[in-house]
């Protein structure tokens, strides 16, 4: 492969989208910009799942997240993938992947809210584009293989066959280091913010991305399901705990670890002005350590069960090595899996031999970036200059430093809280309001319905929502709070309530409660002023009732293992306001 400068030289004149997918994609997000001044991220309802619905796994894994996480329904997609979970081509990864996302994303009113896409486990981790190299770099190339996160954060240049994604510097949000070798900003990311090369945030033009995560890998040398359900519950508990905790940083003599120990002093002193605790340590990993709060390692091959070390939740634990983001049972070196079992909330590694260009591999800066307050994924993008061929597994809504506010929302109908179960209707408001630990404040609040949101207003203002167009019945109203600094960390408050305009009612049964992966669940509907239904659950149809009462059986398959919330809407005519929702019933699937 050529050196950084070869490579800049001859990628940076091909970095362009192309006019056709970029313009698409964009021109959507733009508009819907313009009509709201759409800044919320970094949290539930910025994170668009992707499942693939051929995958008891996949499903699995990603019923673990949206648990976890309470993903709205809407922000899950089912997309069968039934070729192989290991590599694909460029032409597929765009054609049968990525651009079927971006289109979903699209009907589904979403694209002003989406910053994160995350995969759930069972898609090709890696990516070969050797056959769309152009002449001059197919025989410069040794390695024409990216990452499935790499490619989805670079979609731009991977929509248009760059190949812009080659660029040493392809990744422009990217936090420049100051004169004392740490980074002067850490900034939250926003999918329709601009990036200049410098890594200046822009209002207008710059090169854009979505931040991209693998929920886990449980093919080959990754994870069980079982583990991923684990370290993502396990992450999702560790928001804002501030972990009493010391991020280890490892030297030794191995080329891994001396091309970027360097800079290790200067992030210890960074973190500790930060109150967090920080050590430079020799060897290969911590040994008898039982703080491990975040790593920097680089060393070919652990045991982290015979270290005697114990990862504290939410930390990064990062390996610079050559093969730790690959999974084929012959692969050699230690994978980052090893890394996710004992309990991190997320590790990285490449796909294809890398050669040691620290560029590639995130910079020792992340475990700044995160202490600052960032999500996992952006404390990962915003220290991998070149992210092309890095996998990035984990929570990537992990912030354990985060300063999350807390949220209160009172109904000005009646001065109360709203509470869970409460009935509204006609036009509501609502007025917000916000505690943000250390002194803080909040920035603006925003309104999201069934996950959609529909509008904003800043401190001392109010949420007005005009219920009459909508369905009847349960709609899961959040109110989400964004504190007022760079990082833009989120607090929520998410109520359930029901909307009654139109005199009409449902109900969902599901029995068991409780049962096996082969198992059979009863789905009954039955409802007043309503035609039929529709039974949906993790971003598919179930299946259809006709009548005011119906019951259909579900193979529990469908479902896939772990809790699953299981909906239910009634129908009297085309138009939302003819629907009918019913209150969701949660299931166990077990083996």
């Amino acid at each position: 492969m050529l050196p950084a400068s070869g490579l800049r030289s001859s990628v940076r004149a091909r970095r362009c989208f192309a006019p056709a997918w970029s313009c698409w994609l964009w021109a959507v997000a733009s508009l819907i910009v313009a009509a709201v001044e759409a800044r919320g991220g970094g949290g539930a309802e910025n994170v668009f799942v992707v499942v693939n619905s051929a995958s008891a796994d996949s499903i699995a894994v990603a019923n673990a997240f949206i648990a976890a996480r309470e993903i709205p329904p809407i922000n899950v997609f089912m997309l069968p993938w039934q070729d192989s979970v290991e590599n694909t081509t460029l032409a597929r990864f765009r054609n049968e992947l990525m651009v079927p996302i971006f289109k979903a994303i699209d009907s589904r009113r979403l694209a002003a809210q989406i910053d994160y896409v995350a995969w759930s486990s069972d898609f090709p981790w890696r990516i070969d584009y050797k056959d769309e190299l152009p002449p001059d770099l197919v025989n410069r190339d040794t390695f024409p293989s990216a990452s499935l996160t790499g490619m989805t954060a670079l979609f731009a240049s991977a929509l248009s066959g760059g190949p812009a994604w080659l660029d040493p510097e392809s990744n422009d949000y990217y936090r420049p280091l100051g004169r004392d070798g740490v980074p002067a900003t850490t900034q939250g990311f926003r999918s329709w913010y601009g990036w200049g090369s410098d890594g200046a945030l822009l209002e207008a033009g710059g090169a854009r991305y979505v931040l991209s995560v693998m929920l886990g890998v449980t093919s080959g040398r990754g994870n069980t399901p079982r583990e991923v359900a684990a370290y993502l519950r396990s992450a999702a508990k560790a928001d804002g705990t501030r972990p009493q905790g010391t991020i280890y940083f490892m030297t030794n003599a191995d080329v891994r670890t001396t091309t970027r120990s360097s800079v290790f002093p200067a992030m210890v002193r960074a973190l500790v002005n930060l109150g967090v605790k920080a050590e430079i340590v020799s060897g290969g990993v911590p040994g008898g350590k039982q703080d491990v709060a975040g790593l920097m390692a680089g060393t070919p091959d652990f045991d982290w069960r015979s270290s005697g070390s114990t990862i504290v939740p939410g930390a990064i634990c990062e390996n610079l090595t050559s093969f730790g983001g690959i999974f084929t049972p012959s692969s050699s070196q230690t994978p980052l899996s090893e890394f996710l079992r004992f309990g991190a909330a997320g590790s990285s590694g490449t796909v294809i031999e890398p050669y040691s260009i620290p560029a590639k591999f995130p910079h020792a800066a992340i475990q700044v970036h995160y202490a600052r307050g960032a999500s996992l994924a952006e404390a990962f993008y915003q220290a991998v200059r070149s992210p092309y061929q890095l996998l990035v597994v984990g929570d990537p809504l992990c912030q354990p430093w985060a300063r999350i506010p807390e949220v209160e929302v009172i109904n000005t109908a009646d001065s109360r809280l709203l509470q869970p179960g409460m009935v509204l209707s006609g036009t509501i408001a609502l007025e917000p309001r916000a505690t943000v630990p250390d002194g803080g404040v909040a920035d603006r609040f925003e309104l999201f319905i069934d996950g959609v949101r529909v509008t904003e207003c800043g401190v001392g203002g109010r949420l007005s929502l005009d219920t009459t167009p909508l369905a009847d019945g349960h709609h899961d109203l959040r109110v989400v709070a964004i504190e007022s600094s760079p990082i833009e960390a989120q607090g929520r408050s998410i109520v359930p309530v029901s909307f009654a305009n139109h005199g009409r009612s449902i109900e969902l049964v599901v029995e068991p409660l409780k049962t096996t992966r082969k198992g059979t669940v009863r789905v009954t509907v039955r409802g007043k002023g309503i035609s039929g239904g529709v039974v949906f659950a993790t971003g598919r149809v179930l299946g259809r009732t006709t009548g005011p009462e119906s019951t259909i059986e579900v193979p529990a398959e469908l479902l896939g293992r772990g809790t699953v919330t299981v909906r239910a809407t009634g129908r009297a005519g085309p138009t939302p306001a003819d629907g009918v929702n019913a209150i969701p019933v949660t299931v166990e699937i077990t083996d």
